[in-house]
């Protein structure tokens, strides 16, 4: 049995840069322990499973190579390019996919791909764990928060952002979090805010470009600005830029924008 894959660099237009991520186009279903078994053998952060519904919508699956995910923005753009890139999709015509954070949908806009998400508003944390604040290796925050899913640390300015070395060992530990935002305002630049994240409790020590991080993101921000339209930089070696539009800063869902681009293409045998 054999299926057709992909790799796509994300959250850029540029080969070799944003964050890869691997799409699997099924056939038919397959279990959970052999996509396990495809994402790790790929060792990319995400690994994206794709199976066409009898509604024209998709089931999709995010793995990372220890872990089943329930939002992965990066390999929904790299699943939704694919589709749009290779025909399989008319580029006029919304994607549906059905996932474990319920339906998304995804359009092609003037060469980006805009996806309908789910925001993941930031509450303020008083009173931080002490491992969170072990995992800065001495960094000062500004404000610390959590996301249903992540923490967040709001440094200084963007230096900051690029200079941490965050304790991993520590983030492992932090068990009721999937992993860490840290982000800071990016004055003056092309951007209005930058960020890194890390997440090695799912297998992930940095991610170059998450989408689902700017789900918490976006509100934190258009919260801080008053803007409902934001640029965010991942800010990690690769780099990769997410655009991100709310219709106000308390909306429930969000729409993040990004380009993408193939650079594998090939069959799976297993």
């Amino acid at each position: 049995m054999s299926a057709l894959l992909y790799q796509v660099d994300a959250f850029t237009a540029t080969p070799f840069a944003g964050n890869p991520a691997a799409v699997v186009l099924l056939s038919t279903r397959r279990q959970a322990g052999w996509m396990q078994d495809v994402a790790a053998e790929m060792k990319l952060s995400e690994t994206a499973f794709l199976h066409p519904q009898s509604d024209g919508a998709y089931r999709l699956r995010w793995f990372t190579p220890i872990h089943e995910v329930d939002l992965c923005g990066h390999a929904t753009l790299a699943s939704a390019h694919v589709l749009y890139a290779e025909g399989l999709a008319p580029k006029t015509a919304p994607l549906h996919f059905e996932t474990a954070s319920g339906s998304l949908t995804a359009r092609a806009r003037d060469g980006w791909i805009q996806m309908d998400f789910p925001a993941d508003p930031v509450d303020p944390l008083d009173d931080p764990p002490p491992l969170l604040q072990d995992a800065l290796s001495g960094a000062t925050p500004e404000a610390v928060g959590r996301s249903d899913r992540d923490g967040l640390v709001r440094l200084a300015d963007p230096d900051a952002v690029r200079a941490l070395t965050p304790d991993l060992s520590a983030l492992k530990r932090l068990d009721d979090l999937r992993g860490l935002i840290v982000t800071a305002a990016a004055p003056d630049t092309d951007y209005d805010f930058v960020s890194r994240f890390f997440a090695p409790r799912v297998g992930v020590p940095e991610d170059p470009v998450t989408g689902s991080a700017h789900c918490a993101l976006g509100p934190y921000w258009a919260a801080r600005t008053g803007r409902t339209l934001l640029t965010g930089r991942q800010v990690s070696d690769r780099g990769g830029t997410v655009r991100v539009r709310l219709d106000a800063p308390d909306a429930e869902r969000l729409v993040l924008s990004g380009q993408a681009v193939t650079v594998v293409r090939g069959r799976l045998h297993s």
